[in-house]
């Protein structure tokens, strides 16, 4: 068992990939690519709670609407691991490059489906199965890009510098859920309500086709990684990385699925979930949800790189344990704050994507790091939507039925027992495991 991501040198492949991934190309790549599959997958997010209830579930009563739409957004976390499956599989066996482009279309071409939908009112019960079919396809398509972008750049890696790199992918999340928001925010201040509402909520779906073109222009403009020509070359491919994993890796899958536990449960926390109760239980109105969220989506971009730089210098492990129990730490914050106005709602949202930042800029790098290049693809991948399974699916879900039936604290609750679940599991872990 290869315990590490081997930082390959320009040696180790052809020199038509060394002259052709060169750094800039190879972080561009994996940042654009995720940008936009994250923005995809945040647009559907803020129209979970400001469009859809009324336009998929009319007939039910408020509350039961936002849940029935949050309930057709988890489906995409149970379609990731099935999309991490089948894209893992041709990622470790085809190569890096042409799986990411077959996942940056199914996502691409699913959420500009949604984007023509019709409304419950005139398709009836349609709609919402088509709304929760394309919500399979986005999940289905990133569940095969994160792992892939990641990889695209760690095996590009120089030494002493794999969390730096890293790290580039996942300054998609903060960059999709900035464009995300924003283009929400620009459409309220250049139309009613009523307009957004009736056609104007189309538009950021449709508009994801240019973001694809581009998107697909520059994966077509890189080669596949070092690492991977390297397994071509030494005939090191596994012919089912899935049954590799499942048979050799399970310690690994389950550990790692647990110690990105709390990323997500933050993350959903802070975006889904606060965007619906500013709006929903505060009246905040929506263009101040969303400037808070922008905002919030900026510190949490800060905070990506900051920490790249610490876990290449402190080590990953040791700066993951620290930053775990910083979250639970704020977990019993989370009351405090959010009871304290639009002002406390502000702060929180800053803090929560602050401490996101950090964990969110190491987990690429220490959930790639226990798998072998010949399963890595599909072993990152998997781990990560598992996680996404037991961490986010449901999160915005749990935290609405915990703050309306049992109050403010059990969500904080709910925050910090995913906190000590993933403390326990980083420890759990050997120190080439994380």
């Amino acid at each position: 068992m290869t315990d590490a991501i081997s930082p390959v040198s320009p040696t180790a492949a052809t020199p038509n990939d060394v002259k052709t991934n060169s750094p800039a190309r190879v972080l561009t790549a994996s940042l654009v690519g995720t940008t936009i599959e994250f923005f995809d997958f945040y647009v559907y997010a803020t129209a979970a709670v400001l469009v859809f209830p009324t336009l998929f579930f009319p007939n039910s009563d408020p509350m039961t609407a936002l849940l029935a739409s949050f309930a057709t957004f988890s489906i995409a976390f149970f379609a990731r691991p099935l999309g991490a499956l089948v894209f893992g599989h041709y990622g470790d066996r085809v190569g890096r490059k042409t799986t990411l482009v077959a996942a940056l279309l199914t996502m691409g071409i699913s959420t500009v489906v949604i984007g023509l939908l019709p409304s419950y009112e005139t398709a009836g019960v349609f709609a919402p199965l088509l709304l929760a079919l394309c919500r399979f396809g986005q999940g289905f398509g990133l569940g095969g890009e994160w792992g892939g972008a990641v990889l695209l750049a760690t095996e590009n890696a120089p030494p002493g510098k794999r969390n730096w790199y890293a790290m580039f992918p996942q300054l998609g999340a903060p960059v999709g859920l900035f464009l995300s928001s924003g283009i929400f925010w620009l459409l309220l201040h250049v139309m009613s309500n009523e307009a957004l509402i009736s056609w104007g909520w189309r538009i950021p779906f449709v508009a994801s086709t240019l973001l694809i073109a581009v998107g697909l222009w520059v994966r077509f403009s890189i080669s596949e990684t070092p690492a991977f020509q390297k397994a071509i070359d030494k005939h090191e491919r596994v012919a089912v990385p899935a049954k590799e994993i499942f048979t050799k890796y399970k310690r690994s899958l389950f550990l790692g699925t647990f110690v990105a536990l709390v990323t997500f449960v933050l993350f959903y926390i802070a975006t889904a979930w606060l965007l619906s109760y500013n709006v929903k239980v505060l009246k905040i109105p929506f263009l101040d949800a969303l400037e808070i969220q922008i905002l919030s989506a900026v510190v949490f971009g800060i905070f990506i790189p900051l920490t790249g730089i610490v876990g290449d210098k402190v080590g990953r492990r040791l700066s993951l344990i620290v930053i775990t129990v910083l979250i639970a730490a704020f977990s019993f914050l989370l009351p405090v704050l959010l009871g304290g106005g639009e002002t406390g709602v502000a702060i929180f949202a800053a803090s929560a994507m602050a401490l996101m930042g950090m964990t969110y800029a190491l987990i690429g790098a220490a959930l790639a790091a226990p798998f072998p290049t010949s399963v890595r693809y599909t072993g990152a991948s998997l781990t990560f939507n598992f996680a996404g399974i037991v961490g986010a699916s449901l999160a915005p879900y749990i935290a609405t039925w915990l703050q309306t039936n049992y109050g403010m604290a059990a969500v904080g609750y709910y925050l910090g027992i995913a906190a000590v679940i993933t403390l326990v599991c980083i420890l759990a872990s050997g120190k080439d495991e994380v």
